[in-house]
């Protein structure tokens, strides 16, 4: 039977002293006094309200019930003598003159105290989540998720865009990721697959005529967890404009994102439009990343010319990088710490030396440098107190493990880390192909769909590795929360770009034909781009897991620990989707 409230836990005040009122919610928390007199904390989805029992009696119908119960409690509501301002009701308390037991919690001790449970281990937290969620400071979470994808839907609403739904049972696509693979029963030996984004989809609207598109997209990838990313689903912002360029996407995005950033960030300063711009390979070489963190004031600098003429061995015919930074006053104990956090995240070694108060190289590798200090001194620009950590090894290797450096470094010395804002970048200019670490061979650099700066002379004239594309991220804080492109409209020109990766027409028509097909029929240059909803609001919140802001996370390792996914089926389910189990066997 539904139960009538007049009014939510959160509502009551002084002004309703005198009134008969019907609450309901759960048992939070009693605080017992004696034998007839009691203080419950009554809490909804919207607040608490303190409910006084102040006769045996009362005491005695409250007495058995368990924590987490829900309750329908009727009384009159009155003036509190000792107020309190933790609580929006803590002017008032309600005194019951009827309690009834709605949802009856039959355990006398929970797996946690929800208003504790993010001081529980994460796989418990998750397999009882529905208790997790029950926690004011979650719940809050999920709300803030509703009302800032509520904001960006209207945002985008604003700006002519149309909301369309693609599907979710489409075809595998090679998009850089495994996809998820569901068996058509009717169609034996055939698969289905879950979206990775709705790329193809989003791009054949724009060749049907539908000019601004937008959607908030379920998206697929049987990827490992990280802290910002969550394995199996995830949901971005995704959107397309025909007859645009980069420029134009940009502009969206910068009247959109600030303003949302402004409203629901923890942090109440964001950096200004238009958005810093970075090419790729500067990005790398200054920041050693291509998600730099620009509340980080750090620099990388190439000093491989200098140093290599120490007699250091791992420097000898590497790639070196340095971070200087001043305000390090870390102890030996320390360094070595953050040199093996470095090591431990890119399986690469840092190294280090300090400039004493007389100017003196002093500790880790100063020994080696000492003989070159003036070439030292001035290829870093060196002072009494700074602190420089390297690194050494190829070129990738030696930006990523800069990078890392750069980060640690950054967060721990004095006065360079200006932690309370959202600093905004754009990465630009990518290279359009790589050379593979796996395979050797050149490869696609990001996304095969996106247009070569230079369109076909480009491909015919110059070398593939020295092509760049009109690829962009959006990086937040050191988060990548969106990569997007000018896309290749043209049939010639993608087969063109393809066939230097060593796929020929054939092949795109195989891989991609409908939309191929679409391009065939005249269709109009457009661009895009789809910033993670999960990773904004993480960055909203000021959480530094992504799981923190999804209702019903995977674990780490991708298992849904409350309802027990993935699991075995029957058999014949098996048989009526005509797949055969074919289980590794068990090393002995």
């Amino acid at each position: 039977m539904m139960q009538s409230r007049t009014h939510t836990c959160d509502q009551l005040r002084v002004s309703d002293a005198g009134k008969t009122v019907t609450l309901v919610g759960w048992y939070d928390n009693m605080r017992q006094v004696s034998k007839n007199l009691g203080f419950l904390l009554l809490r909804d989805f919207y607040g608490v309200t303190q409910i006084v029992f102040e006769t045996e009696e009362m005491m005695e119908a409250i007495a058995g019930v368990n924590k987490e119960s829900t309750l329908l409690v009727e009384g009159i509501v009155r003036e509190r003598s000792n107020k309190t301002d933790s609580m929006a009701t803590g002017e008032i308390e309600v005194v019951p003159s009827r309690v009834e037991v709605l949802g009856k919690c039959i355990y006398n001790a929970l797996p946690f105290e929800v208003r504790q449970s993010k001081s529980a281990d994460e796989n418990f937290r998750l397999k009882y989540r529905y208790l997790d969620l029950r926690n004011p400071e979650v719940k809050d979470k999920i709300l803030l998720r509703s009302r800032i994808v509520a904001e960006l839907r209207q945002r985008m609403n604003d700006l002519d865009f149309i909301e369309v739904t693609t599907p979710i049972l489409t075809c595998s696509s090679p998009e850089g990721a495994r996809d998820y693979l569901v068996p058509a029963r009717n169609h034996p030996g055939k698969f289905y697959a879950l979206p990775q984004a709705p790329q193809q989809f989003k791009q054949i609207l724009m060749a049907s005529g539908f000019d601004r598109y937008f959607q908030i997209a379920p998206c697929f990838r049987d990827e490992d967890a990280r802290a910002d990313r969550s394995p199996g689903e995830f949901y971005q912002l995704d959107m397309e404009m025909a007859f645009a360029s980069q420029e134009d996407v940009f502009q969206i995005i910068e009247t959109v994102l600030p303003p949302v950033f402004e409203k629901y960030g923890t942090y109440d300063r964001a950096s200004g439009t238009p958005f810093t711009r970075i090419p790729y390979l500067e990005s790398l070489e200054k920041y050693g990343t291509d998600k730099p963190d620009l509340r980080i004031d750090l620099i990388v600098n190439d000093v491989t010319e200098v140093f290599g003429k120490t007699e250091f061995g791992p420097f000898a015919g590497n790639s070196i990088k340095a971070v200087k930074t001043d305000g390090f006053t870390a102890t030996r104990k320390e360094i070595d710490k953050m040199c093996a956090d470095v090591e431990m995240e890119t399986g690469n070694k840092a190294y280090w030396f300090r400039v004493d108060e007389n100017g003196n190289y002093v500790g880790g590798i100063s020994k080696f440098l000492t003989p070159i200090k003036e070439e030292v001194d001035a290829a870093l620009g060196l002072q009494a107190g700074d602190f420089v950590g390297v690194t050494a090894g190829d070129k990738r290797a030696a930006q990523k493990t800069s990078g890392v450096l750069r980060r640690m470094l950054g967060m721990k010395a004095e006065g360079h880390f200006d932690k309370e804002c959202y600093e905004f970048c754009w990465i630009v200019d990518f290279p359009m192909y790589e050379i593979g670490e796996e395979s050797g061979e050149i490869e696609f650099c990001h996304n095969p769909f996106s247009m070569p700066q230079g369109a076909m002379k480009a491909l015919e004239t110059m070398e593939p590795l020295d092509i760049l594309a009109y690829q962009y991220d959006l990086v937040c804080n050191g988060v990548e929360l969106s990569s997007g492109a000018v896309r290749n409209h043209d049939p010639e020109i993608m087969v063109k770009a393809f066939n230097i990766v060593g796929l020929g027409e054939e092949d795109v028509k195989a891989k991609f034909p409908a939309m191929y097909n679409a391009f065939c029929y005249g269709a109009p240059p457009h661009a895009g781009i789809a910033p993670g909803v999960d990773r904004m609001v993480m960055l909203l919140a000021g959480e530094d897991s992504i799981r923190e802001v999804i209702p019903f996370p995977m674990n780490k390792q991708a298992q849904d620990i409350m309802m027990g996914a993935p699991a075995a089926v029957e058999q014949k389910q098996l048989d009526d989707v005509h797949i055969q189990i074919n289980l590794p066997k068990e090393e002995a």
